[in-house]
């Protein structure tokens, strides 16, 4: 009888030993994982804080008219400077683009121009209908911010455009109010509104919507009217005066054949550090010159 009850103390000694072990490391997986949990966060933060810089760009003044036809043709295109390659739009810790895709920029008393270069195998697009979500099919697009962002939300306007254009030449466009301070991507989004006297053209090198041969791509040429950019520029000069800072940011949509339902790529100018356009302050700046394109 004796040596049943202390087989018994035995076991129940054991059994609080083998209790007090798991305790012990409970705990000590429960600090591991919240210690990591908060590496993890700080990681998130210090990344958002310690971001890639925006990207640049000195906008000269056109060298003559521009016809807005994708060709690329004019001595304004000739001797404007391209952006840097499109990254990925969360940046440096993403892979690069599979294909390349680089922007330019000019302007003259009436009009903002862009033009875009766009590699692609297989330009296909089947959107027709304006002010659509464009995005649903490859495509580039613009976000002009008539401000520096320097001092936001103290100072400067919470208006922003948003341009969209697919392969068909069909866009869409908005103009967008925020509504947070810096870093936020909180906006009302006025689908209704239209650049007036807008042109835009696009230009294929191949053959769209057939896919049984190789493209080369595609370009984008786009005029943005002073006069629709300026009732919402907060009083700022319009067209930009010499030294002049606003801030614009170019995307591109990359979808394979019928992927509509499927995640797709986002490459862009300056990178976003996240999957979210929507968010000016991490745009890149555009700094206004009245420097002739090829001048000095």
């Amino acid at each position: 009888m004796e040596k049943v009850v202390e087989s018994e103390r035995a076991i129940v000694y054991f059994k609080s030993i083998w209790i007090t072990i798991y305790a012990l490391n409970l705990r000590r997986y429960r600090m591991w994982r919240e210690l990591w949990l908060l590496i993890r966060c700080a990681g998130f933060i210090l990344g958002a804080a310690y971001a890639e810089e925006p990207r640049m760009y000195l906008c000269y003044r056109a060298a003559g008219p521009v016809v807005v036809d994708g060709k690329l043709s004019e001595p304004t295109w000739k001797r404007a400077p391209w952006t840097e390659l499109f990254v990925d739009i969360e940046g440096e810790k993403r892979p690069p683009p599979r294909y390349a895709t680089r922007a330019m920029m000019a302007w003259d008393e009436k009009y903002f121009y862009v033009a875009a270069e766009l590699e692609e195998p297989d330009v296909w697009g089947f959107l027709t209908e304006r002010d659509v979500m464009i995005y649903e099919d490859p495509d580039f697009e613009v976000f002009i911010w008539p401000c520096d962002g320097k001092k936001w939300p103290d100072e400067g306007t919470p208006y922003y455009y948003e341009f969209e254009i697919n392969a068909l030449n069909i866009v869409m466009d908005a103009l967008l109010k925020r509504l947070g301070g810096k870093g936020s991507n909180k906006r009302e989004f006025h689908k209704d509104w239209d650049f007036k006297g807008i042109k835009h053209a696009v230009q294929i090198f191949g053959t769209l919507n057939w896919p049984e041969d190789v493209d080369e791509g595609w370009t984008v040429e786009v005029a943005f009217p002073w006069d629709a950019l300026r009732e919402y520029a907060g009083g700022r000069r319009v067209p930009p005066g010499e030294g002049d800072v606003w801030r614009v940011n170019f995307s591109r949509v990359e979808r394979e054949r019928g992927s509509a339902d499927i995640e797709c790529e986002n490459w862009v100018w300056s990178p976003q550090g996240a999957v979210e356009m929507h968010i000016p302050d991490r745009w890149g700046y555009v700094k206004f010159t009245h420097v002739v394109a090829g001048g000095r």
